[in-house]
């Protein structure tokens, strides 16, 4: 079976030359459907960047990204968008939750540019708040929640359409410990429902926390452990 996330000796060159900066220096890695992957690095070690590739929001300078056994390296902008509807829900660590909209729309404004009819949209937003268990917080705005609870409609704004794959990006990193452990038990159970989670975090505790551990340092791996 081929793997979901096959990665082949990608490079990432930023300001090629003199002054050249290596942030991914000949990376390799596969991550299987249905596996909880956290990749743990500084700031700095080139794990953003790799999350970068990962999530189809950027192209590798060479080397291979397979996807779903489809080769995204060389996709334009517009081919990447639509790999990333498809594919990945992302979860930030900012939230990018629109202040003037409530829990509902923001949940349901991606799928509005998918294509999704007004009835489906709304039935799907309602199940994925549901889901994170903000059911009677779908009419708040982002600056009547608390931060976990924001974090959480961002979550649920990821899941919304059951994308295979969902990447994290330092999802805890603005929350308190009671918020992190939520949102970690949200991934959790995603999880155990059959989704691909990649967390990025530079948290040893959060990291324990997935099945597997990439750790990546000065744009290579260091270690990889199941």
């Amino acid at each position: 079976m081929s793997a979901l996330v096959d990665v082949q000796d990608i490079c990432k060159v930023y300001n090629p030359g003199e002054n050249e900066v290596w942030a991914l220096d000949h990376i390799s890695v596969q991550i299987q459907e249905r596996e909880f992957v956290a990749i743990i690095g500084q700031s700095g070690s080139g794990k953003s960047t790799l999350m970068n590739m990962l999530g189809c929001l950027d192209v590798p300078t060479s080397g291979t990204y397979m996807l779903h056994g489809q080769d995204v390296s060389h996709m334009s902008d517009d081919e990447l968008s639509d790999i990333r509807n498809k594919e990945i829900g992302f979860i930030f660590q900012g939230f990018n939750l629109i202040q003037n909209l409530t829990a509902l729309e923001n949940v349901e404004l991606p799928l509005i540019y998918r294509g999704v009819s007004k009835k489906e949209r709304i039935a799907l937003a309602e199940n994925a708040l549901k889901k994170v268990g903000l059911e009677n917080r779908m009419d708040h705005k982002p600056s009547e929640m608390s931060g976990g609870q924001q974090q959480r409609v961002a979550i649920a704004r990821a899941i919304a359409q059951a994308p295979p794959i969902i990447l994290a990006d330092e999802p805890t990193g603005n929350l308190d410990s009671g918020s992190s452990r939520e949102i970690m038990q949200i991934l959790k159970e995603l999880h155990e429902e059959g989704r691909t989670v990649i967390l990025i975090t530079h948290d040893n505790g959060i990291a324990a926390q997935a099945k597997r551990i990439i750790k990546i340092m000065d744009g290579k791996i260091e270690s990889d452990t199941k």
